[in-house]
């Protein structure tokens, strides 16, 4: 018995350290999964794995489309952790039907057994045809779309029979991106509480402060009051030790009332906001009005304006008349000067030619200074990078390029493309100085012995470059500076004479080359 506990709190333990260690894992980005277009009258069968932050969790299902307008789905699922160990804001888990376009189908609940992880099962039907299925950490059951948190995503589908059944490998959704489970007021649920407390009035908790977060107390506030009342009664059924039906309805009605608090503040929010940009659009057109206004009132000046210079026009055109005769004694005069301007205008020309020549052999002169000054202050720092970098690998100096020879120990053996363990802080330690020195472009070389074919050694060195490449890219090297290939057993360092010259060439080489 003490070491079926001692078990049970090891797992615990465990579960709650990959949670910790994942928790940042999954993004606001989309997501992709497998739709399934279920045959009629016929039982398909999918397994289930866990996401990469929950991957001990197991699940299969049973599918059955038994008419034009109906799908039968009979989940079962093991190894779910506690929803509270996930953080701030979880208090049950739902499973969702995921359609080709991106639409979410809340399929229903996954209540919850025991205190440790549990295994749980749920039945459902949903008039989808094609459709993939995840199941979601949520704050309660009524949520309408899923949650950042995948605890699991289906595999691709079989049958008994072994007949093939059509699948959809592009299907996209989006979690809820709400900064709801980041906000301080999002409600903790203690161990001692999960242990305790039913299931409903948890989340009855989260579905009053979710409305909370959505404005109900201003824009829903009778609803949010009817919500927490609800709530009170459920709390006080469970604590007079009420039978456990009758609290779960009530808590269930506190939910209820809660998603509506949350959809009313949320319309009328939108109400509101709607108001207050036509009020906006209403000052706008005032002040094109105004603008109208004052457009109008400038078209009379310039009117006035206009009359008042034909007036001195037809005064002009009388007074030039008396200049016709000076116009023509100067002429002769004119085209003397004519001539000279000419001729000046030739000199200034040239002039001005020669001081773009000078500006432009002014220029690339200080371009190259500047150029000769940026190589020499790179090649000063060369040292101190080659320095930093022996602490990850052999560092030579190839004509002007610096090579990092990493061994074979940052890979888990001597054919795998998975990284070892303590590779991952070297790796993280050189992206941050190859980061940190954004004039070099990056070469990622990888190599092998030659024991083996020569395609599976090309295509092992190849995801061997790609994946570092990632490794860089993930850690904010700029992905245009890095080129990765693999050359399989192609171009050994030194004979494969013995295991440890092998050894040797099964290697990745990281060139750094100046871009000047």
């Amino acid at each position: 018995m003490k070491k079926s506990t001692v078990q049970r709190m090891l797992g615990s333990f465990l579960t709650m350290l990959i949670v910790s260690l994942g928790i940042s894992a999954q993004v606001d980005v989309a997501r992709r999964t497998t739709a399934v277009t279920y045959p009629l009258d016929q039982q398909v069968l999918l397994q289930f794995r866990g996401t990469t932050r929950f991957p001990r969790m197991k699940g299969d299902a049973k599918i059955k489309r038994t008419s034009r307008n109906g799908t039968e789905v009979e989940v079962s699922v093991s190894k779910m952790p506690r929803p509270f160990e996930l953080g701030a804001g979880y208090a049950t888990y739902v499973l969702w039907a995921i359609s080709p376009d991106g639409q979410a189908d809340n399929l229903g609940e996954i209540k919850r057994r025991g205190f440790f992880e549990f295994d749980s099962k749920i039945s459902v039907t949903t008039p989808l045809q094609t459709f993939a299925l995840i199941i979601t950490a949520e704050p309660h059951f009524l949520v309408k779309r899923p949650s950042q948190t995948i605890m699991l995503e289906n595999l691709n589908p079989y049958t008994l029979s072994g007949r093939q059944v059509a699948t959809t490998s592009a299907v996209q959704y989006f979690g809820n991106s709400s900064d709801y489970f980041r906000d301080p007021r999002t409600p903790e649920i203690a161990e001692l509480d999960y242990s305790r407390t039913p299931s409903t009035i948890l989340q009855a908790k989260q579905a009053i402060a979710l409305a909370r977060f959505a404005g109900a107390e201003r824009d829903a506030a009778t609803e949010l009051s009817e919500a927490e009342t609800q709530l009170q009664n459920a709390e006080n059924g469970w604590r007079a030790g009420r039978q456990e039906e009758q609290v779960d309805i009530t808590a269930r009605q506190s939910i209820s009332t809660a998603v509506k608090a949350e959809n009313t503040a949320q319309v009328r929010k939108a109400a509101r906001d709607k108001r207050n940009e036509q009020l906006r659009a209403d000052a706008e057109t005032r002040r094109a009005e105004e603008k109208i206004t004052d457009a109008q009132n400038q078209a009379a000046d310039l009117r006035d304006e206009l009359n008042r210079e034909r007036r001195a026009r037809e005064l002009a055109e009388r007074d030039g008349q008396n200049y016709l005769n000076q116009i023509r004694d100067l002429r002769d005069e004119n085209g003397r000067l004519r001539e000279e301007l000419g001729r000046i205008k030739l000199e200034i020309e040239n002039v001005r030619v020669k001081a773009e020549q000078a500006e432009a052999a002014k220029v690339a002169e200080s371009e190259a200074r500047a150029r000769d000054a940026r190589i020499a202050k790179l090649k000063a720092a060369e040292t101190q990078l080659m320095t930093a970098l022996k602490k990850y690998g052999v560092v030579s100096k190839i004509e002007n390029a610096i090579v990092l020879v990493l061994p074979e120990t940052y890979w888990q053996s001597a054919r795998s493309s998975t990284f070892a363990m303590q590779s991952d802080g070297k790796l993280t330690a050189i992206a941050e100085l190859l980061a940190n020195n954004p004039d070099y472009t990056i070469a990622i070389e990888s190599h092998t012995d030659d024991t083996g074919t020569a395609s599976a050694l090309e295509a092992l060195t190849e995801t061997r470059a790609q994946r570092i490449a990632e490794k860089f890219e993930s850690l904010g090297v700029a992905e245009d500076r890095i080129k990765a290939k693999g050359y399989g057993g192609t171009l050994p360092a030194i004979p494969n004479a013995t295991g440890a010259k092998k050894a040797q060439n099964r290697r990745v080489n990281i060139i750094l080359d100046l871009k000047i």
